[in-house]
């Protein structure tokens, strides 16, 4: 079993809600990427997802497009990412989630990638913009390599499609909150609840919710029909200020703590 199958599982029979920060390497400040993996642990993170840098982040918001751009001026490329996690993961056993956009991989090589990554210790990948159709090939790769293959679950989606992505995420599914791009907000849609529970109904694996959250009552209200809750945008926003990195780790430990 992976680790993030074993992460989930010891999570449900807790009956407890796993909460993911989404953070970006090497921001606000260079350096801040593994202490700041660490400190999230200990804070009481189940997983964590680790962006991958990108210059035109279709599916991002403005907070997590400036924090790319920071990210980049900081060094972080994509092989600079996977040397990163191959450090913490000589001080921690965490699942590791990269997300990120085909390009970078496209252009580092898919294979070599695949083959990288899982040796620095990444546990998954989510690539937003790969369609889930058009993955075969992609995940076989991934098999291979002993990664995990997580697919977003729309607001937009049928139910059918909704049992498709389910069918052919390795472990969990991502489950986005609304159509449109990731952005904390105050609060979640009037079809909200509709759409959860139609996912809930439709899926035999594990879910997880991501997009606007940014609050310990949100993710109760989460709890209630998923596995868990991503948070992104509003951890980036409040170390975005940050100018060191123990700032940085501490703005991170003390609004991460107020959700778990």
């Amino acid at each position: 079993m992976n680790r993030i199958a074993s992460t989930l599982q010891e999570y449900q029979s807790k009956k407890k809600t796993i909460i993911v920060p989404y953070i970006t390497p090497e921001f606000p400040v260079k350096g801040t990427t593994v202490p700041l993996i660490l400190a999230l642990e200990k804070s009481g993170a189940g997983m964590i997802e680790v962006g991958i840098p990108f210059s035109d982040p279709l599916a991002d918001g403005p907070t997590i497009q400036h924090s790319s751009e920071i990210a980049i001026s900081n060094g972080a490329t994509l092989r600079r990412v996977l040397e990163l996690i191959a450090e913490a993961r000589t001080q921690t056993t965490i699942p590791l989630i990269l997300m990120g956009y085909i390009n970078p991989i496209l252009n580092y090589g898919i294979e070599k990638f695949l083959q990288d990554a899982k040796k620095s210790g990444v546990d998954g990948l989510i690539i937003p913009d790969m369609p889930p159709e058009e993955s075969d090939e992609f995940r076989l790769q991934c098999l291979k390599n002993e990664l995990s293959n997580i697919f977003l679950i729309a607001p937009t989606s049928s139910e059918e499609r909704i049992r498709y992505i389910d069918s052919i995420s390795t472990d969990f599914t991502y489950c986005v909150s609304v159509t449109g791009v990731t952005g904390a907000k105050n609060s979640f849609d009037d079809g909200f609840d509709i759409f959860l529970t139609r996912v809930k109904k439709n899926t035999t694996k594990p879910f997880v919710v991501g997009f606007g959250i940014k609050s310990k009552e949100q993710i109760k209200h989460i709890s209630t029909f998923a596995n868990g809750a991503v948070v992104g945008s509003a951890l980036l926003q409040a170390i975005s200020e940050k100018k060191n990195i123990d700032d940085a780790v501490s703005g991170a430990r003390q609004f991460f703590s107020s959700l778990v």
